[in-house]
C-alpha cells in the first residue's frame, strides 16, 4: 500500500502549513477506499482512526490536538483553543462542536475540515498569526459561512485562502430552489445552464468579505470527474468517504 498523497499548498509564510487530501493512501475499503477521513460515514471507526493518524504523520501535525467538527451545513465559526480537538480528531471521531468552520491563532492546533463534493476553504492571516479552514457546501455558502471564517482571522490585517478540489459544474446539475439561492445570493454570473459554478460562488463570497482576487487560488479538480483522486458523494450516490482541507500554524523550533 502507497502512503498518503496530499496536495500540499504553498502558502508563502513561514510556519503556516496547509493542504488537501486525496483518496490514496489509507486503509479503508470499497466504497470508502482508500484515505477515507470522514467519521459517521459508515466505515469502520478503527480504520478512520488509522487514515486520520496516517495523514497527520505524513504532513507533520498532532492528531491529539486536531481540530475536527459536526459539520451542519451552517455558518457557525469554531475558535479553537490552545488545546484545539482534545483528542476528537483521531481518538473519539466525535467533533468538538456542531459548526462548518473552523479558526485559531494558536501553533501546533491543525484545523480538519471535510468534504465529498462540496468546496473546502483554508485561509490564513499573512502575518501568518491566525488560520481558518470552512466547509462551503451551498447552504452554507447562502449562510455566510465563508464571510464568517474570513472575519475570524482578517483582524485589519491582509489574508489569503485557496478554494480545494470540488464538484464541477461539468457535474452539478442542481434543481430550481438551489439555483435561485444561490444566484440570489452570488450573482447570475455563477449559473452554468442548469449547474452553478460553485468555486464561482467562493469567489464572490470572498471577495465580498474583502479578500483581493489576487488573494484567491483555486486548487483544481473536479471531485466527481476524477474518482482515482476524489471522494464524490453524488457520483457515488452518497455511499462514499471524505477528503478534506487541513490547515496550521507550525509551533517555534
Amino acid at each position: 500500500m502507497t502512503g498518503p498523497a496530499p496536495i500540499v499548498i504553498g502558502t508563502g509564510v513561514p510556519r503556516v502549513r496547509a493542504a488537501f487530501t486525496t483518496r490514496a493512501g489509507g486503509t479503508s475499503t470499497a466504497p470508502r477506499a482508500s484515505l477515507n477521513l470522514g467519521a459517521g460515514t459508515g466505515d469502520d471507526p478503527e480504520r478512520v482512526r488509522a487514515n486520520r493518524t496516517c495523514m497527520a504523520r505524513e504532513l507533520g501535525f498532532d492528531p491529539v490536538r486536531a481540530v475536527a467538527l459536526r459539520q451542519v451545513h451552517g455558518s457557525a465559526v469554531y475558535l479553537a483553543d490552545a488545546h484545539g480537538g482534545r483528542d476528537s480528531f483521531a481518538g473519539a471521531l466525535d467533533g468538538v462542536a456542531d459548526a462548518d468552520a473552523a479558526a485559531t491563532r494558536h501553533p501546533g492546533v491543525a484545523l480538519a475540515v471535510m468534504g465529498a463534493d462540496c468546496p473546502v476553504v483554508l485561509a490564513w492571516s499573512t502575518d501568518g498569526s491566525r488560520v481558518a479552514a470552512a466547509h462551503a457546501g451551498w447552504r452554507g455558502l447562502v449562510a455566510g459561512v465563508l464571510e464568517a471564517a474570513i472575519a475570524a482571522i482578517a483582524d485589519g490585517g491582509g489574508v489569503r485562502v485557496a478554494v480545494g478540489p470540488h464538484i464541477g459544474p461539468c457535474c452539478y446539475p442542481v434543481g430550481d430552489e438551489v439555483r435561485a439561492a444561490l444566484q440570489d445570493r452570488f450573482g447570475a454570473g455563477v449559473r452554468r445552464g442548469q449547474a452553478v459554478d460553485l468555486g464561482a460562488c467562493c469567489e464572490a463570497a470572498l471577495t465580498g468579505a474583502g479578500v483581493p482576487p489576487e488573494r484567491i487560488d483555486r486548487v483544481g479538480g473536479c471531485t466527481a470527474c476524477e474518482e482515482s483522486l476524489f471522494f464524490s458523494y453524488r457520483r457515488d450516490g452518497g455511499e462514499t468517504g471524505r477528503q478534506a482541507g487541513i490547515i496550521w500554524i507550525e509551533e517555534a523550533a
